[in-house]
């Protein structure tokens, strides 16, 4: 490995678009729909939970912040409908109202895949790990602010808007400590498991492990003719 003559510095800009990807990855593999973000960001100065629907996971390590995202009633309901049709079960057996429990234990769900997706790309892309606390998800009539319980030295703030399949609006707000990460030594990221090809590997492991050994059969036979049988 060599130093870069120019290092490549990745900043909370970098983290935020991590973070981005593993939302519209998840949601439209979730949905089997499109999810998009917007192309623009929004520095604010402060992150809050707003109705109709919202979450937030706090999560630490390498560096700290928080995570929120607030759903509109129409993208909850899109979202928890389109995941549940899509894993095989009837619009008639789902819930009817954004308020109901399942659909905040479905929307939990999801985001603690997105959280986890995005955990997993940090530790592959940035070489450093953070961990995350359960996503909370509530029903909101009111906003209510939520701070980074860390010591933040220079605490950053964005918001990005998203986009399901069915143009229903849901926002991600993101506090971070000012960060940058800057490549010392050249690497190549990780990629990321393939779990198909994992469980075809341990299949493979432990049909290996059953086998019979090579030759088995044939010895057999010839103790049986050399004994008259």
């Amino acid at each position: 490995m060599s130093t870069p003559e120019h290092p490549i510095v990745f900043g909370t800009e970098d983290i935020l678009i991590s973070l981005c990807n593993s939302v519209t990855r998840v949601l439209s593999v979730a949905t089997q729909g499109t999810v998009q973000y917007s192309g623009m960001v929004q520095r604010i100065t402060k992150t809050c939970l707003k109705p109709d629907i919202g979450c937030f996971v706090l999560f630490n390590g390498g560096f700290s912040g928080l995570v929120i995202i607030n759903f509109s009633a129409d993208a909850a309901m899109e979202i928890y409908q389109n995941y549940l049709v899509s894993m095989g079960m009837s619009r008639g057996e789902l819930a009817t109202s954004y308020t109901s429990d399942e659909v905040a234990n479905v929307m939990g769900e999801l985001m603690n895949q997105v959280v986890g997706d995005f955990t997993g790309k940090i530790r592959r892309e940035l070489h450093t790990h953070i961990s995350q606390n359960q996503p909370k998800m509530m029903t909101l009539n009111q906003p209510v602010v939520l701070s980074v319980d860390a010591n933040l030295d220079q605490p950053e703030a964005r918001r990005v808007t998203f986009y399901t399949a069915g143009n229903n609006l849901f926002y991600l707000e993101l506090a971070v400590d000012r960060t940058q990460f800057i490549k010392l030594v050249d690497f190549e990221p990780q990629a990321a498991p393939d779990p198909d090809a994992l469980m075809a590997q341990v299949a493979g492991t432990r049909g290996a492990d059953t086998a019979p050994p090579a030759g088995a059969d044939g010895d057999t036979d010839a103790f049986l003719r050399s004994m008259g049988f």
